[in-house]
């Protein structure tokens, strides 16, 4: 486990790294690509000045400057005179077609004015122009490469992490189906021989009340290794009466703890039957009205609600104990979280593992308020869902 978790900080952490290095190293790669656009662009406006103020200058440094001129490469330029109207463009395709009064071609200038700062053209009263460039299509592009980087980086980590968290939640389920098999065979086999003692009490002639409570406790032990074998594999559902199920729960609990217990369940008096595993719903309810009277400490009110609706029926258990501090609530389902002493943290992941993956239903903390109570609240599906 804790391998694990070293395993998934270093690839969120190397993860990171990566990122920052490749980001950074983007950043100066495009300033200096920004630079060296800008350098070109100076260029290309000395050119035209140098033409302007040197009208008559030898043959071959007019073919150079003009050839300066038009290497400007893939840069979208415009260029406007003193009064701000565009007296030429280059290298804008989506409007090449269009004429210089153009409300797109000015609204293109606009950008170009927000993405890199112009360059005045001026010499004397023949020349005054300011220059507008834009980013080429390259740079465009290394404006979004860091961030899609960021999002291929994020869901190759995100994808480790979701295969370290399936790998160790199939641990868990490896645990718990041996644990409850086990549990399961070992409760079995004293349960065989003290069937078997029974009938030899039975023999001598002992008090026939006493073997009767005997067998209740037999019984209840048979119950039990009924409910870890369910656990250990994949429990068959049945429409059966929740209302019977849970009065029949409560009254076993009732007996058995204390009179200074108050109890309150009103239930519906017409039938509903849902698809369950009623041995194990039992079980369930069993934890919770216990984790209950432990909250209560024995001396306190239980009150279990059912709600019908149309396709859930919800079913609250609520105590007026020392309730649930607030750093507790998100671990209380955790396997091996507890907060009694001597606790082994089983029973509510037992009641979260029987509700949402035997059941497809849900089960929370509704409400708690520390040292006045917790509700808990089971939702159950009415249909099973093929």
């Amino acid at each position: 486990m804790g391998s694990n978790r070293l395993i998934k900080n270093l690839i969120l952490l190397g993860s990171f790294i990566i990122v920052i290095f490749i980001i950074w190293n983007t950043y100066v790669l495009f300033q200096s690509m920004k630079n060296e656009e800008r350098k070109k662009m100076e260029l290309w406006a000395r050119a035209q000045k140098e033409l302007a103020q040197n009208p008559n200058l030898e043959k071959d440094f007019g073919i150079l400057a003009f050839d300066v001129l038009q290497k400007i490469g893939s840069t979208p330029v415009i260029q406007v005179d003193k009064k701000g109207k565009i007296i030429d463009y280059k290298n804008i395709e989506w409007i090449q077609e269009l004429d210089k009064d153009s409300v797109g071609l000015y609204s293109k200038l606009e950008k170009f004015k927000s993405e890199n700062n112009p360059i005045k053209v001026i010499y004397k009263n023949i020349i005054n122009q300011t220059l507008y460039y834009g980013d080429t299509p390259l740079l465009k592009k290394l404006k979004i490469y860091p961030i899609a980087l960021l999002l291929i980086i994020f869901i190759f980590a995100f994808l480790i992490i979701f295969l370290f968290q399936t790998n160790k939640y199939s641990e868990q389920n490896k645990l718990w189906v041996g644990m409850a098999k086990e549990t399961a065979h070992q409760i079995s086999t004293p349960l065989t021989s003290l069937m078997g003692w029974i009938e030899v009490l039975k023999e001598k002639k002992i008090k026939r009340d006493s073997i009767l409570e005997i067998k209740k406790d037999i019984n209840r032990l048979e119950l039990i290794a009924e409910r870890f074998s369910k656990i250990g594999a994949s429990p068959k559902l049945e429409n059966e009466n929740i209302i019977d199920l849970i009065s029949k729960t409560l009254e076993y609990l009732r007996k058995r703890s204390g009179n200074k217990v108050t109890w309150k369940w009103n239930p519906p008096k017409k039938a509903i039957n849902i698809p369950m595993n009623s041995t194990l719903i039992s079980w369930t309810i069993e934890n919770i009205v216990k984790n209950g009277i432990d909250s209560i400490k024995g001396e306190g009110e239980i009150k279990i609600e059912l709600i019908n609706l149309n396709n859930l029926v919800r079913i609250l258990i609520s105590d007026n104990g020392v309730g649930i501090k607030e750093n507790a609530v998100s671990k209380i389902f955790e396997p091996g979280y507890t907060t009694k002493k001597g606790g082994w943290g089983l029973g509510l992941s037992l009641v979260e593992r029987i509700i949402v993956n035997f059941h497809k239903g849900k089960v929370i903390i509704k409400e708690t308020k520390f040292g006045k109570g917790t509700t808990f609240e089971i939702s159950l599906n009415k249909k099973l869902n093929h």
